[in-house]
């Protein structure tokens, strides 16, 4: 079994879910430290004038606290803002309907919403528009032990997986003999993607995969997968 393990974004790239698409289990990886700045809470969309964020507010007190303690921040009228992003700059996409079926009311009337909740609901909004079946679990669940390669190993042998998916920048730091003491495969996603048609001047992939839907529509999925293999590192 193939399995996947990332920390969840909020509204992530295509590569996140093509990420998703390409293992059997999926992990949200929520129980670790939340890091400012991060995609944890944000992504861009295009405008006229370039990239623009669209950021979730939040309640950050510590650093040692975690992503699925992390809550919502209700001191502005966030929802309101990022909808109107969404209406002023892209008007013009054939499909914008889709992305505002797609957040619904931001998990408006969640009492004590954390990133981890709001981010996780819109992923499987997405998956399921997308038509990507892969389940998907949080690590939370899994009563995890250990840190860095230990923790992933651990996090494999509990799912029973038999290969680990990784981001290659995640190399750094990556064990490698250890997964191969532990007979789990590893290997690294690629990131190659055609461009799409796009509003606003030369193509950018460096944006929410809600661009994608609201350009393409159910055509998403054309431009979903890597154009190269991913990268085996330990057979």
């Amino acid at each position: 079994m193939r399995v996947g393990v990332i920390q969840s974004s909020f509204i992530p790239w295509r590569g996140y879910f093509d990420f998703i698409a390409s293992v059997d289990l999926f992990v949200f990886h929520d129980d670790i430290q939340y890091t400012k700045g991060d995609w944890r809470n944000r992504n861009r969309l295009k405008t006229p004038e370039g990239l623009a964020w669209l950021t979730v507010p939040v309640h950050y007190q510590k650093v040692a606290q975690l992503i699925c303690e992390t809550g919502v921040a209700e001191v502005t009228d966030w929802r309101a803002k990022h909808i109107a992003l969404w209406k002023s700059n892209y008007r013009s996409a054939p499909n914008l309907v889709d992305v505002f079926d797609i957040m619904g009311d931001l998990e408006q009337n969640t009492p004590d919403l954390t990133i981890s909740q709001l981010n996780t609901a819109l992923i499987r909004r997405i998956c399921s528009y997308l038509g990507i079946p892969t389940p998907l679990v949080h690590s939370a669940d899994l009563a995890l032990v250990g840190a860095k390669t230990e923790r992933l190993i651990d996090l494999c042998r509990k799912v029973g997986a038999t290969t680990y998916l990784s981001g290659p920048k995640a190399d750094a730091y990556l064990d490698k003999d250890a997964f191969r003491k532990h007979g789990i495969a590893l290997e690294y996603k690629s990131y190659d993607y055609p461009p799409y048609p796009q509003l606003w001047g030369d193509f950018d992939g460096a944006v929410t995969v809600l661009d994608l839907i609201a350009n393409c529509g159910a055509g998403a999925t054309q431009y979903l997968r890597s154009r190269t293999p991913d990268q085996v590192v330990v057979p």
